[in-house]
């Protein structure tokens, strides 16, 4: 015979919280705790498990009537919460297979690329207002420091370049297309450097073949300071 259930003709009949042995007021817990309980007294009893469940599910469905009359308490509130977070994580199985996957991977799509101005090719539109005056003013000291202070070449140069980088970030340009141009135009810059210092080196002139070949560099990066974006 099933321990907690009354197997006679009239169990039917029976209030399904009597049936599991618990209050109207029982938290959801206690609900699932003698539901338990209940089942495993029942042994090989296919028909006491079946009531079991049944009274389960009544109890359930007497709570979801409450709440949509609106007759719920705090508790009750508490464990119509943890009735839907159980049910949300007993339904993952379900989800987690290989149709589901299937799913997500139709639903999945990359982004399809740009190759607007943010993007390979650069606009080249002429900074205004403060921004072109700070880059201005930059430039002109880097080139100053360049002529006064030789030492400073190589540290120049990358001042320089990562202010370039910097100056198309805060235009909108992304980052990736912003350090290749920027790369090229060094490279540039100093591709023509090594030009000028081949033809200005025999004139004697007061500057060393590092000032010669980093003085394009410089330019080159204001220029695209100016313009890039």
């Amino acid at each position: 015979m099933a321990a907690g259930l009354n197997p006679g003709p009239d169990s039917d009949s029976q209030d399904p919280y009597s049936l599991l042995g618990i209050g109207a007021d029982a938290s959801f817990e206690d609900v699932q705790q003698a539901r338990d309980r209940v089942v495993a007294g029942c042994g090989d009893d296919a028909i006491a498990r079946a009531r079991a469940e049944a009274a389960y599910d009544a109890v359930l469905m007497a709570r979801l009537r409450d709440r949509q009359s609106g007759r719920v308490s705090s508790d009750a509130a508490t464990a119509s919460r943890i009735e839907r977070q159980q049910g949300s994580t007993e339904s993952l199985p379900s989800s987690s297979g290989p149709a589901a996957l299937l799913t997500r991977l139709r639903s999945f799509s990359l982004p399809t690329p740009s190759l607007s101005g943010s993007g390979v090719m650069p606009d080249f539109q002429l900074v205004e207002g403060q921004g072109f005056t700070v880059r201005c003013l930059a430039g002109a000291a880097a080139l100053l420091l360049l002529l006064v202070a030789p030492l400073t070449v190589e540290l120049l140069l990358a001042l320089s370049t990562i202010g370039v980088f910097i100056s198309q970030v805060k235009r909108g340009r992304r980052p990736l297309g912003s350090l290749g141009w920027t790369l090229l135009l060094l490279i540039a810059g100093l591709s023509l450097g090594a030009l000028l210092s081949m033809v200005m080196a025999p004139m004697a002139l007061p500057l060393s073949v590092e000032q010669w070949q980093a003085l394009p560099a410089l330019v080159v990066l204001l220029i695209g300071a100016l313009f890039l974006a």
